[in-house]
């Protein structure tokens, strides 16, 4: 047991990173018995619609403009001076609590805009597309506006974890990210038993929204509680400090829609619903791997924020290279079980080969992945300083991802759309390294 322990310090696995960790390896357990089950229970078609109304929410990125990144990077240096007492209340420097407060404050009233928002436009845009493909006896209107609404309501609650997570709760936040993972696929996977269809998505945000607001009513009232019943004196100056750099990253979410969302939209517009199933649960279980690397970094941003906010830059940059290198390592690994798997499937005819895409073009999206998983490191570790330099390299990544997408995937259906991520993941990595190298020097 002891020699188990050395192991997990020396790969940097502490607490946090291990419910992350088990909450990715879970959804890599639960992802192929859903995706089986879905074979089972949903047609062909119905696959598609279902990953499309997934594709759809992610649009929301287009509304809430990249402010739950900005949120815990804020409250992470705000955070360095405050701690919570045996209650469950916040303590410490009177200022930066002050100015936590403020932005807390803040966050609840953009994201209930935001939210209202998001559900009429997205509701609409969505009719839109998904009524385009008439003929397919699939009753998809009334899941979809149910979805949305919830899907909406879902967004409300997203800035209360990324407080929380500023706050150096991640080890909470994520033992209940991985007890919602839990809950989530089996409710949905009740749901594909009894035939209930496009209602899976559904049960998946709605049971999302009821675990989420249980975990913030149970462990930290009295932490919000501050927010509305202690008023401000001190507030953080949202033109002045977070504008310059959320709407960076806003800019970078909304090209990063093109980046890694527009592909199951693109198919099922041109290619149909069934094509679209395909891209969708390949991506999905693609887009499983990348969260599962980034354990090791996304729980360590609010870390990095405080070493910043104190200086201690030898520290961060030990910290950061050996994570990167872990993370690095991890995507790589799990990129080849999946290509092997989907070579496997495809060698032995399994009927699941037929839901998935080729090992071609599984195999183009899968070498992208890995490129992009350097460039997230990168960039976690810049936006700690709350800061987004790679404003550029998003926005010419994600429009140029989204015009040879929309050109080669049109044509070339699922191969031409993976050579565009892979292209773009790989032609942006030099001038990554180069903004990552020139900040690090003029910022320590």
């Amino acid at each position: 047991m002891e020699y188990i322990l050395k192991l997990l310090r020396w790969i940097a696995v502490d607490r946090a990173v291990a419910y992350a960790l088990f909450g990715k390896l879970w959804l890599l357990f639960a992802g192929p018995v859903t995706l089986y089950l879905i074979s089972l229970f949903l047609s062909p078609a119905t696959q598609g619609y279902y990953y499309t109304f997934l594709s759809l929410v992610a649009l929301q990125v287009f509304i809430e403009l990249g402010f739950y990144v900005v949120i815990t990077q804020f409250a992470s240096h705000e955070w360095s001076d405050l701690s919570l007492d045996e209650s469950g209340s916040i303590i410490g420097d009177p200022i930066s609590l002050s100015r936590l407060i403020s932005l807390g404050r803040l966050v609840f009233k953009w994201y209930a805009l935001a939210s209202l928002i998001f559900i009429i436009i997205i509701g609409v845009v969505g009719y839109s597309l998904l009524s385009s493909k008439p003929g397919t006896n699939i009753s998809w209107e009334e899941p979809w506006f149910i979805f949305i609404i919830l899907s909406g309501l879902q967004l409300w609650v997203l800035p209360f974890l990324s407080l929380l997570e500023g706050c150096n709760q991640v080890a909470n936040v994520y033992k209940f990210r991985l007890f919602q993972a839990i809950v989530s696929s089996c409710v949905m996977w009740i749901i594909l038993y009894f035939d209930g269809g496009l209602w899976i998505a559904v049960a998946s945000v709605g049971t999302g929204l009821l675990v989420n607001t249980s975990f913030f009513l149970l462990n930290y009232r009295n932490f919000f509680k501050t927010f509305f019943l202690v008023p401000p004196t001190k507030r953080i100056s949202w033109k002045l400090e977070i504008w310059p750099m959320q709407w960076r990253l806003a800019l970078g979410g909304i090209v990063g829609y093109f980046m890694f969302s527009l592909y199951v939209p693109i198919m099922f517009h041109y290619h149909g619903p069934v094509v679209a199933g395909k891209m969708g649960m390949t991506w999905q279980i693609l887009g499983a791997l990348g969260p599962l690397a980034m354990a090791w970094i996304t729980t360590r941003i609010p870390v990095w924020g405080m070493l910043i906010a104190k200086k201690q830059y030898s520290e961060l940059d030990r910290q950061f290279f050996k994570t990167s290198v872990i993370s690095l390592i991890v995507i790589t690994l799990g990129v080849l079980v999946l290509w092997l798997s989907v070579y496997g499937l495809s060698y032995i005819q399994h009927p699941l080969s037929d839901r998935i895409l080729a090992p071609l073009p599984t195999a183009i999206f899968a070498l992208g992945s890995i490129a992009i998983q350097v460039s997230q490191c990168l960039s976690s570790y810049l936006r700690a300083h709350k800061k987004e330099p790679f404003l550029s390299i998003s926005i010419g990544g994600g429009l140029s991802t989204g015009i040879l997408v929309w050109v080669l995937g049109s044509e070339y259906g699922p191969i031409g759309a993976g050579l565009s991520f892979l292209i773009v993941s790989i032609g942006t990595l030099p001038f990554g390294f180069r903004i990552w190298h020139r900040c690090r020097r003029e910022w320590h």
